[in-house]
């Protein structure tokens, strides 16, 4: 019996995962990945390294990708709240150039799959924010990539906090417009 809620997003092979949440006065437990679930629900992605961050209000991390060596992302929140955001640079793919965005946080437990060929950003809503993800391949540090996360061709709708500012990497402040790239 699957413990998991899985659906589609409007870009192709991006989902929201709804874990099943067992809670009584004591407290909680959830299981946040199961394999065999992910299988029955037609997702069979096989993943190789874990990453935790820490981010403070008004931080937004991305819009980030690997070239050569594309990453499939489970991406969740530990504590706090964030705007996470997928765009598939897939040429080939219907849904070229366009991107979802999702609220995820410790409260509702939702999480995001973001397949191999997306880049991926997230913008921190609450104080602070853990966030952890799963990915599909290791990370390799000359093959980054990144798309502003302004990027006007893109346009992302983020949901920012009035009287806060953005606050980015010294490399996410040089990222290139996205007509820009000569190669994803």
């Amino acid at each position: 019996m699957a413990k998991i809620k899985v659906t589609p997003c409007k870009l192709a092979g991006m989902f929201v995962i709804e874990p099943q949440v067992f809670g009584d006065s004591r407290g909680y437990f959830m299981e946040t990945y199961n394999q065999r679930d992910m299988a029955e629900a037609g997702l069979n992605m096989v993943f190789v390294q874990d990453n935790q961050s820490m981010s403070k209000q008004g931080v937004l991390r991305g819009l980030h990708y690997q070239i050569r060596h594309p990453q499939g992302k489970l991406v969740r929140v530990l504590r706090g709240e964030v705007f996470d955001v997928g765009v598939d640079l897939r040429p080939d793919s219907p849904t070229y150039e366009q991107w979802h965005g999702e609220l995820l946080s410790a409260e509702n437990k939702k999480q995001l799959y973001i397949p191999e060929g997306f880049a991926h950003g997230f913008y921190v809503l609450s104080v602070e924010a853990e966030f952890c993800y799963k990915c599909t391949d290791f990370y390799h540090p000359g093959d980054e990539g990144g798309i502003r996360w302004d990027d006007p061709e893109i346009a992302v709708k983020w949901p920012l906090l009035e009287g806060v500012p953005v606050l980015l990497s010294e490399k996410d402040r040089k990222q290139p417009f996205f007509r820009e790239l000569k190669q994803i």
